[in-house]
């Protein structure tokens, strides 16, 4: 037979035991819910987002004139200069033709010619102006010397008008010339060559395509819950997937005014500097913006802050 006091020592017992299952569940769960909102927090604060590195523009070279391709001094994967040759359009008819207009403004001898001419009528007018006042010569022919010096100094001129449109006739065969010349309008590397030494390029067709590849876009859609605390010239790092690696410093420079409801998100664009061409466009990334909680939301009219170049972490 069990003892009053033992049967009170075993309900203690008792109690204790289920007091404890139900505090220590307890316990986890306020840890695991302090580590969770701890986690949250630090997320808020910096999140990678997927994103696309593209080039900054993609260019469809061609030329206002047409004719056979004489030569193409590039191919796909060459680097290329603002301004720098890089092809030709046959142009034997131009160059001719500048030649031409070169040859008749560099002649000055209808020009010489018609400035004698009016100095000595000029000297012959003098003469028979002071012998007429003295009676001597007669009043027809200082007219008629005088009526030689407006002809004269019309012919002259005349003769300095056309050595001024011989110049622009070269100017103008210098531009017709030079529509021949391929020249590449941007900075950046040939991603295809169209046609080859030998075709005819006609109005429609281009020859190259370019892309500008200093500075690369980036292209990043982020959650509608962003908005407003991710601003142009605000910072970011970009990490670009294998087997390109390494983390690479970024500036926003385009947040879009208007959402999409549908998906719940707005685009943002970066651009991301690439002096060396070390990085390609058209590859996937992740981004990670450093949010600044306290930034005030955007409004209407802010103004995109200039880009400043940003350094470029090691790899």
């Amino acid at each position: 037979m069990v003892s009053p006091i033992a049967e009170i020592v075993r309900r203690a017992q008792r109690m204790s035991c289920i007091l404890l299952c139900l505090y220590v569940p307890a316990g986890i769960l306020l840890a695991r819910s302090g580590a969770r909102a701890e986690t949250l927090e630090i997320s808020a604060e910096k999140r990678e987002f997927n994103c696309v590195i593209e080039p900054q523009q993609t260019v469809k070279l061609a030329s206002p004139a047409v004719g056979m391709i004489a030569r193409l001094d590039v191919d796909r994967g060459d680097i290329v200069r603002q301004g720098q040759i890089i092809g030709k359009i046959e142009d034997g008819v131009e160059a001719a033709t500048l030649a031409l207009a070169r040859a008749r403004a560099t002649n000055d001898a209808p020009v010489k010619s018609a400035e004698a001419r009016a100095q000595f009528l000029h000297q012959k007018h003098e003469r028979l102006r002071e012998l007429h006042t003295r009676s001597v010569s007669p009043l027809a022919s200082l007219q008629e010397v005088e009526a030689e010096v407006r002809v004269a100094e019309q012919q002259l001129k005349e003769a300095k008008l056309h050595k001024e449109l011989a110049r622009l006739e070269v100017a103008h065969a210098e531009e017709v010339l030079n529509q021949r010349a391929l020249r590449s309008p941007i900075d950046g590397v040939v991603v295809e060559r169209l046609l080859v030494p030998g075709e005819y390029r006609n109005d429609q067709s281009p020859v190259f395509t370019l892309a500008q590849i200093d500075p690369l876009r980036v292209e990043v859609f982020v959650p509608t819950a962003y908005f407003g605390q991710i601003r142009t010239g605000s910072r970011a790092n970009v990490r670009p997937e294998l087997p390109i690696a390494g983390l690479y410093a970024a500036s926003v420079t385009v947040v879009d005014r208007v959402l999409d409801a549908a998906s719940g998100t707005f685009g943002v664009r970066l651009a991301l500097p690439n002096p060396r061409l070390a990085l390609p466009g058209g590859i996937r990334c992740k981004v990670e913006f450093v949010l600044d909680g306290d930034n005030p939301a955007l409004m209407a009219g802010d103004a995109p802050s200039s880009f400043e170049n940003s350094k470029t972490y090691k790899q």
